[in-house]
């Protein structure tokens, strides 16, 4: 049959698949419009599973917040692709940030619930998930998200959309906006774990000092001076995991918490994003992959 093509832009304007797939999808139901949108979401749906396995280590990170309604929260967010390339296609871009938007407005604070939203034409947001997958070609996975009402001074910082920093002051002097700020890019640069030495979990030092007595012992230390020289450079590690005891970046006179001091204020909490950060990365080899793709097409 003859498909209309005011019948594939009315089902690319609902859509946003492209032409082609709407001339097919209508093709495929006889030109009825319903079934020809049902036929596209199922082929998307294809598309997302078959890409489900692959490892997504690029992406976005995303701030969003609000202080001038009701609203006045924070949302830091991290949604992952599997190249830098579809990290900057403007269709991903309007995918975190739609759903930054959609976690600060609807007040989500977990992933089934974010889940459970509805979102734009998409029955909820999985669908909207893999519609994105099946026009990009690549896996995407919504990584981790927070959300944190905003009770002070808010620093936030984002380094080419790889890095997320936010840092909260309680304090109500806009004079300290850029002392939050600046703060934030210490975080982003720094990357610290906790924010004081008395949040770092017990089991972690204990590791820590188990490991330093090990390298003592293996580079012939005397057993009387292990103990003085384990202690030191274990207070130095955990200063360095720490927010507070950190030198500050701009300033390695002052550690943070000496600043913190001078401006008679604290740090409520801090949030860090990287892109990626801690997940392993499949390493591939080029001549093995065309070779894959050769014997494949034979």
């Amino acid at each position: 049959m003859k498909i209309l093509a005011t019948a594939v832009k009315e089902l690319r304007d609902l859509t946003n698949a492209g032409m082609m797939d709407c001339k097919n999808a209508l093709l495929e139901s006889d030109g009825n419009l319903e079934k020809a949108k049902i036929i596209l979401n199922e082929k998307g749906k294809s598309t997302a599973d078959s890409k489900s396995g692959r490892t997504t280590a690029q992406g976005l990170v995303w701030i969003e917040t609000e202080q001038e309604s009701n609203l006045n929260h924070a949302v830091v967010l991290e949604v992952n692709c599997e190249t830098d390339f579809a990290a900057k296609d403007n269709l991903f871009k309007e995918f975190v940030e739609k759903i930054a938007k959609l976690i600060l407005e609807e007040g989500i604070d977990d992933m089934d619930q974010l889940h459970q939203q509805t979102m734009d034409d998409f029955k909820n947001l999985e669908d909207y998930r893999k519609f994105v997958i099946s026009k990009l070609g690549e896996n995407i996975t919504i990584r981790r998200f927070e959300r944190f009402p905003i009770k002070g001074i808010l620093g936030r910082y984002i380094h080419g959309s790889k890095i997320a920093a936010l840092v909260l002051l309680d304090s109500t002097d806009p004079g300290h906006s850029e002392l939050a700020k600046d703060l934030a890019m210490h975080v982003a640069a720094s990357k610290p774990k906790y924010l004081s030495l008395s949040d770092i979990p017990e089991e972690i030092v204990k590791e820590e000092i188990r490991v330093l007595n090990l390298q003592a012992e293996e580079e012939g230390k005397p057993k009387d001076i292990i103990e003085r020289i384990v202690k030191g450079k274990l207070a130095k590690q955990m200063s360095e995991f720490t927010l507070l005891e950190q030198e500050f970046i701009k300033d390695s006179d002052l550690n943070v918490s000496q600043l913190l001091k001078k401006s008679n204020t604290n740090v409520i909490l801090f949030v860090r994003y990287e892109v990626g950060d801690g997940i392993e990365r499949e390493v591939k080899n080029f001549a093995d992959e065309v070779k894959a793709q050769v014997d494949a097409s034979e």
